[in-house]
């Protein structure tokens, strides 16, 4: 079977797009609807911005999110998702690529859900730490010691697990996780802590942008974050999209969750290939490549 995954927040460099513009049609009509819908011109970020321009969380997220769509839609009839997925940030590009969402709709909520963990973001000093080579049960007992609040945010592969919390939590947990035997322990340059409970004022906010938007019953399952297996009911989706704010990226355990219901072509759509690298140390044995532009 065919899966189709779609990377998150990180992967945005300037340029990006700027191809799929030049030499698709479809693509150009995409971009400028989305510069309406958006309300500013986010092309002239991500095909001329500083790297520091693209990295507003406002710009950052609708950029990628519009990238992997438009790379996806400009695929034609080679584009026959059996699943989909996407990493955080892309589950909302996977449910446009599996019909559950609007072209539109999609980029409207990507762009709420921006904004929304920006303010949040705002309210206290947090951030995101990466811990590579430690088994993920050492690194979640570590996280429940500390003081304050620090969880397992990002279960990106085996052995690298992303944790997230308030700064003086993290500091602590990088510590005590070295002393454990951690290869490192290092803090991101991100904004806040994503994926833990500091997001709840976030959470509330795309919620409501959620129940009042219209989900279609899907064409194929979406492996949702929260949950690590394929959903094709809409009021279900609904409410994983929800919880994501707050809950872990189980990345590891949905890509095992894909090849177990018989995924064996797995096609990363959208900018870098970060995806691709998870999934080589995920299962070595599973074809992983890059969705590449029909002209």
């Amino acid at each position: 079977m065919k899966a189709y995954i779609f990377p998150g927040q990180g992967a945005q460099f300037t340029g990006m797009g700027l191809d799929l513009y030049e030499s698709n049609p479809l693509a150009q009509n995409l971009f400028e609807s989305a510069n309406k819908i958006l309300g500013f011109s986010i092309t002239d970020i991500m095909f001329e911005g500083t790297p520091e321009a693209l990295k507003q969380t406002k710009v950052t997220q609708p950029a990628i999110f519009l990238h992997s769509v438009i790379l996806a839609k400009t695929l034609g009839e080679n584009f026959k998702p059996e699943m989909v997925a996407g990493h955080s940030l892309g589950e909302f590009s996977a449910l446009v690529a599996n019909k559950t969402l609007s072209f539109e709709d999609g980029l409207q909520l990507v762009s709420k859900r921006a904004l929304a963990m920006q303010k949040a973001c705002e309210m206290q000093e947090s951030t995101m730490a990466a811990v590579l080579g430690l088994d993920d049960a050492i690194v979640e007992q570590v996280c429940e010691s500390v003081e304050g609040i620090v969880v397992a945010a990002n279960y990106n592969c085996p052995g690298q697990l992303v944790i997230s919390g308030e700064l003086k939590a993290i500091d602590k947990a990088c510590e005590l996780l070295l002393e454990k035997g951690a290869r490192r322990a290092l803090k991101l340059p991100v904004g806040g802590a994503f994926h833990s409970p500091l997001m709840e004022p976030a959470r509330e906010e795309l919620a409501l942008a959620i129940e009042n938007t219209t989900f279609s019953t899907p064409i194929c399952p979406v492996y949702q974050n929260v949950v690590a297996k394929g959903v094709t009911d809409a009021s279900e989706i609904k409410e994983n999209l929800i919880a994501q704010l707050t809950a872990p990226v189980r990345w590891t355990q949905t890509i095992k969750q894909m090849i177990a219901d018989g995924g064996t072509e797995f096609i990363e759509v959208g900018p870098g290939k970060v995806l691709q690298g998870l999934m080589r140390k995920i299962d070595r044995s599973v074809a992983a490549s890059g969705a590449v532009l029909t002209k």
